[in-house]
């Protein structure tokens, strides 16, 4: 399945003239430091709060592109507004963010909370929430000739993976594929070799789909999980290795997939091949059950489901952020950019660049959330 660069293009511009319009109004503020007082905000006629100053957050690569479409959109929109995202993969996100070197931290997975849980509430000095802003689609990708309809299921996925499958002719696939003529071709898999929330995500949909075949505890670390192939660093380093790769085989945010035009597998959970798409992966996640406690929105997502037209392999991708930050223009600038992030315009953005939106029901309790944040 491919989303082409115009339909890409066409999302990222949507988003822009969303919040454009809100910038022409004239409701943005035109300081270039944020005001004594701390509150750096003004409601624009569009209901964008803009704030002015320096934000910085860091984390997952798997909502790069998403982020970089919101901090472009708000930024036209808030004269004085600077956001910058550095993409260094969720752990080492969540770890700037603990040192305080992050005003708000991107993962792929919510805090872990026998560790990095209480590091992030000792720098808070209050809770740290998890919210979920960004469904990104896991996308299984592949290059294999002239090959671009593929299904595969967990338990084909896991072997191939552990190496146990090594041509694209096995047995297992071509019972998966009956009209494809699939080549003798050695399978390459590659998997992320840096810390990725990506990984724990893939890691857990093999665990809860092929038990009897993999046997690890998912982590947000490749190392130990038995992975066949070869390691490279970032979703983009892994789109990359398996575009050079005849026969190669990779996992990333869907977003990637769409920017390196590979086509991605289905998968076949029980119910029929489904697609990949922002529908069936909201689909999925709209099964999902909130796990957190107060205002922390940590969610379960049931990987093993077989819900007719629902594409099981998907990461939510959250903002972690404090409850109560030490300094108000700082909690005040991060709600401010958040709540543009999970409104209607913000999530608009989404579907161009190879995400879906978080489910409406969802976006309602991160909104809920967002404004106890200070």
């Amino acid at each position: 399945m491919k989303l082409n660069a115009a339909a890409l293009a066409v999302g990222l511009l949507t988003g822009a003239l969303a919040l454009g319009a809100c910038g022409s109004s004239g409701g943005s503020t035109t300081a270039t430091t944020p005001p004594a007082d701390g509150g750096s905000s003004k409601a624009t006629t569009t209901g964008v709060t803009c704030s002015t100053g320096t934000l910085s957050g860091s984390g997952s690569t798997a909502q790069t592109n998403a982020m970089d479409a919101w901090r472009k959109a708000y930024q036209q929109a808030c004269s004085g507004a600077q956001i910058n995202y550095d993409s260094i993969g969720s752990g080492d996100g969540i770890a700037a963010f603990s040192d305080g070197t992050a005003d708000f931290a991107g993962s792929d997975a919510a805090l872990d909370p026998t560790d990095e849980a209480p590091a992030a509430k000792k720098q808070c000095g209050s809770t740290p929430i998890d919210l979920p802003m960004v469904v990104g689609p896991v996308a299984i990708i592949f290059k294999l000739g002239s090959v671009q309809d593929l299904t595969l299921n967990g338990p084909t996925i896991a072997k191939i993976f552990e190496g146990k499958i090594t041509k694209w002719n096995d047995p297992a696939i071509n019972t998966l594929n009956p009209n494809a003529s699939l080549p003798s071709t050695t399978i390459t898999p590659f998997y992320r070799s840096d810390d990725s929330g990506t990984t724990f995500n893939f890691a857990s949909y093999l665990k809860a789909t092929a038990p009897d075949t993999f046997k690890a505890t998912p982590d947000k670390v490749s190392k130990g999980l038995g992975f066949h192939g070869q390691g490279r660093e970032g979703s983009q380093g892994v789109a990359d290795a398996v575009t050079q790769t005849d026969g190669g085989i990779g996992y990333v945010e869907f977003s990637y997939a769409v920017k390196a035009s590979l086509p991605t597998a289905k998968i076949d959970s029980g119910s029929g091949p489904v697609a990949l798409s922002k529908e069936t992966a909201s689909k999925a996640v709209s099964t999902a059950k909130v796990v957190g406690t107060g205002d922390d929105l940590s969610l379960q997502i049931d990987y093993a489901q077989n819900t007719p037209g629902a594409y099981p392999l998907v990461l939510v991708t959250y903002e972690i952020v404090c409850t109560k930050y030490k300094d108000p223009a700082t909690g005040t600038f991060v709600k401010n950019f958040l709540e543009y992030t999970v409104s209607n315009a913000g999530q608009a953005v989404l579907a161009g660049l190879g995400y879906a939106p978080i489910p409406t029901s969802l976006a309602a309790n991160v909104k809920a959330s967002l404004a106890k944040v200070s």
